[in-house]
């Protein structure tokens, strides 16, 4: 075995991740809220006329 796959060996604490998991959640949840809003607008018009 190398010395780079034991995990005793870190080479400092993980790299923070939440700016990713943020820019994540807005690349889905931008259309999705777009989707949700323009289903509910068409889903008014069909049901008022």
């Amino acid at each position: 075995m190398s010395s780079e796959s034991s995990p005793s060996e870190g080479a400092g604490p993980p790299p923070d991740r939440r700016p990713l998991i943020a820019f994540a959640w807005l690349w889905v949840g931008a259309p999705l809220c777009y989707g949700v809003y323009e289903l509910v607008q068409k889903a008014t018009q069909l049901f008022t006329g």
